[in-house]
C-alpha cells in the first residue's frame, strides 16, 4: 500500500514528466514531499497562473502533459486563467489543487475549497474538459484515468482534480496508468475533398492553430503544393506554413497582409479551413462580398463550424492529420524546394530624427538576427500582431500565439516551460511591457531554474491595443498609458538577469548576437528591451 500523494508522483514519473510547476501550501504539501523523494524538479513559480502557463509550455514542447499545482482557495482560483488559456490553446494540462481535509468539510476553515467556501471543482468546470474532487483514496485511479484520457483525446485540453489533504495521506493499492494514445477519428467526407479541390477555380487554404495542435505541417504543405492552392493563416495559425513559400499570402484577420485580402477580394470559390474556429480575430476585414462559395472545414470540434461565415459548409470532422493523410494517400510527393525562395535579410532603416524606432523594424531585426529554427512564443498584445505581419517563418512549428483567450503574460510562462522541456532548442519570448508588468516576475523563475529563454520586450509605455483602440473609437483613452513606464533593464537586473536596452534596429541585431553567445555560455535567460514609437498604429485596428 502507498499514499495517494506517492501514487500521483509515481505516475508523473512514469509519464516522462521531470518538472512540476506551482507554489507550495499546506493542502498540497504531501505532493511536494514526494516530488523531492522521487527527484522530480518542483519549479517554484511566482504566481499560480504563471505556473499553469509554464506547465502548458512544458506540455507543448515535451508532447506529454504538463502538471501545475496550487493550494486550496486562492491558489486554485489563481490557476483559472491558465486553465482557460490551455483550453483555448488545445494543450493537455493537469491542474491539481489542494483542499482542507474531507473530515473537516462543513466546518469554518481558511482557504476552504468545498461548497461551503470557494468551490474550486465547480469553478474549473467551464475552463477545463473535466473537473472533479477526489473524496476517497480508491477514487484516485478512475478519476485520474478519466482526466488523463480527457486531456489527450479529441480536442486536447486541461483537466482539474482537487485532492483533500487527508486523502493525499490515505494509503491505497498502487497503480501506474499508461499514457493514452489519442483516438484518431476520420471523417466520412474525405472522399469528396479531392474532387472539390480538383474542380475549384480559385481555392484558398486558411490555416489555424489546429495545424499546430495536430502537427500536420507536412500534410498541409503537400496538399497546397499538389493542388497549387494559395495559403493564408489566422493569427493563431502563424507559424504553420513557411513565409518564403511561393503559395504563401501571409496572414488574414488582425495583423493580416494586403496580399491575403486582395486574393479574397478577387473571389474564392472554395475555402479550405483547417483547424480554426474562424473567430472575430481571424476574419476581421472579411466582408459579405468576399465570402467564398463553399467551405471545407477541417476540425475536431464541430461547435463553431458554419457559424461565422454563413455559406454552404462541408465539415471534415476528426483528427486533422489523419484526415489529411487519408486524402493524400495516393497523391505523389511534391518537391517543396521548388516552391521555396532564397532567404534574404530585411533592410533595416535608421530611426527618424528624434524618434523611437518602429515596432516593425524590431521584428525585421529579430528575423535577421535569429536562426531560422528559433521558436518564438508571442505573448498577447500588438507586439505579436506586428510579428504575425512582419516576422517571416522559414520552418513550420516555430511561432506560437493564441488569438482566442488572450491572457496577457501567457507567452512568458509558455516560453519558460518550453525551454525546460527542450533545453537544446532556442526559445524566444516576444512580449510587451504590459504583459511584463503582469507576469514579469517569472523572469526570476527562468533565472533560478536555468530556463535560458531570450526575452525580447517591445516597450512603448502603454497597453497598446487597448489604448489605440479607445482612441480610434472615442478620440481619447482611459487607463491605457502607464504614468511610470517600465524600465525593463533595471527590472530584469534586479532579479539577476543580464539585460540590454535598445534604441535602434542595429542595436537589436547586436543585442541578439550577444544574447545568443551568453545563453550558450552560461545557460541563463537574457532580456532585450526595445524602446519603440509610442504613436505607431498597430495592425489591430481592423477589428469591429
Amino acid at each position: 500500500m502507498k499514499k495517494v500523494s506517492t501514487v500521483l508522483v509515481e505516475n508523473f514519473k512514469h509519464w516522462g514528466i521531470h518538472h512540476v510547476f506551482g507554489i507550495p501550501g499546506k493542502a498540497i504539501s504531501p505532493i511536494l514531499f514526494e516530488l523531492l523523494r522521487y527527484e522530480l524538479e518542483f519549479v517554484l513559480s511566482k504566481h499560480e497562473g504563471a505556473a499553469g502557463y509554464e506547465a502548458a509550455g512544458y506540455s507543448l514542447m515535451n508532447e506529454t502533459i504538463g502538471v501545475a499545482i496550487g493550494t486550496s482557495g486562492p491558489g486554485g482560483t489563481n490557476l483559472l486563467s491558465a486553465a482557460g488559456q490551455a483550453k483555448a490553446s488545445n494543450i493537455p494540462l493537469l491542474l491539481l489543487t489542494g483542499h482542507p481535509s474531507m473530515k473537516d468539510t462543513g466546518k469554518a476553515m481558511g482557504q476552504d475549497s468545498s461548497i461551503f467556501g470557494t468551490d474550486l471543482t465547480a469553478m474549473f468546470q467551464s475552463v477545463t474538459k473535466f473537473s472533479a474532487r477526489v473524496e476517497r483514496g480508491d477514487l484516485l485511479k478512475p478519476y485520474l484515468q478519466h482526466a488523463l484520457e480527457k486531456a489527450i483525446s479529441a480536442v486536447k485540453g486541461p483537466v482539474h482534480l482537487s485532492v483533500p489533504f487527508d486523502i493525499l495521506l490515505e494509503e491505497i493499492e498502487p497503480f501506474l496508468l499508461e499514457f493514452p494514445r489519442s483516438q484518431e477519428l476520420i471523417s466520412l467526407h474525405t472522399g469528396e475533398v479531392a474532387k472539390r479541390l480538383s474542380e475549384a477555380k480559385r481555392p484558398l487554404l486558411f490555416l489555424g492553430k489546429g495545424v499546430h495542435s495536430s502537427k500536420s505541417y507536412e500534410e498541409v504543405q503537400h496538399l497546397a503544393e499538389h493542388w497549387k492552392i494559395p495559403v493564408i493563416t489566422t493569427p493563431g495559425g502563424k507559424g504553420t506554413f513557411p513565409s518564403n513559400h511561393s503559395l504563401s499570402l501571409g496572414a488574414f484577420g488582425l495583423g493580416g497582409t494586403p496580399e491575403a485580402s486582395a486574393y479574397f477580394n478577387d473571389g474564392v470559390d472554395l475555402l479550405i479551413v483547417i483547424g480554426s474556429q474562424l473567430s472575430d480575430m481571424s476574419i476581421a476585414g472579411l466582408t459579405e462580398a468576399m465570402y467564398p462559395e463553399h467551405i471545407l472545414h477541417f476540425d475536431y470540434n464541430p461547435t463553431f463550424i458554419g457559424k461565422s461565415i454563413p455559406v454552404e459548409t462541408t465539415p471534415i470532422l476528426g483528427d486533422i492529420r489523419s484526415n489529411l493523410t487519408t486524402i493524400l494517400k495516393d497523391i505523389p510527393q511534391t518537391d517543396s524546394d521548388v516552391f521555396l525562395s532564397k532567404i534574404d535579410l530585411h533592410p533595416l532603416e535608421e530611426n527618424a530624427t528624434g524618434k523611437r524606432m518602429s515596432a516593425i523594424q524590431v521584428l525585421k531585426a529579430m528575423r535577421n538576427a535569429l536562426p531560422e529554427e528559433a521558436i518564438v512564443f508571442g505573448d498577447d498584445g500588438s507586439h505579436s500582431f506586428y510579428g504575425i505581419q512582419h516576422f517571416d517563418i522559414y520552418k513550420p512549428g516555430t511561432f506560437f500565439f493564441d488569438d482566442i483567450f488572450g491572457a496577457m503574460g501567457n507567452g512568458i510562462g509558455y516560453a519558460i516551460g518550453a525551454k525546460l522541456a527542450a533545453p537544446e532548442k532556442l526559445i524566444v519570448c516576444l512580449v510587451g511591457d504590459g504583459c511584463m508588468f503582469m507576469h514579469g516576475t517569472e523572469l526570476s523563475t527562468a533565472y533560478n531554474y536555468d530556463s535560458a529563454v531570450l526575452f525580447i520586450v517591445v516597450n512603448n509605455g502603454r497597453l497598446d491595443m487597448v489604448e489605440k483602440g479607445m482612441r480610434k473609437m472615442i478620440g481619447t483613452s482611459i487607463g491605457g498609458i502607464y504614468e511610470t513606464p517600465l524600465d525593463t533593464t533595471k527590472f530584469a537586473e534586479s532579479m539577476g538577469l543580464e539585460a540590454i536596452t535598445c534604441h535602434t534596429p542595429l542595436d537589436i541585431v547586436e543585442a541578439i548576437q550577444r544574447a545568443l553567445t551568453t545563453i550558450q555560455k552560461i545557460n541563463k535567460p537574457f532580456v532585450i528591451e526595445a524602446l519603440v514609437d509610442e504613436n505607431e498604429i498597430p495592425p489591430t485596428m481592423g477589428r469591429q
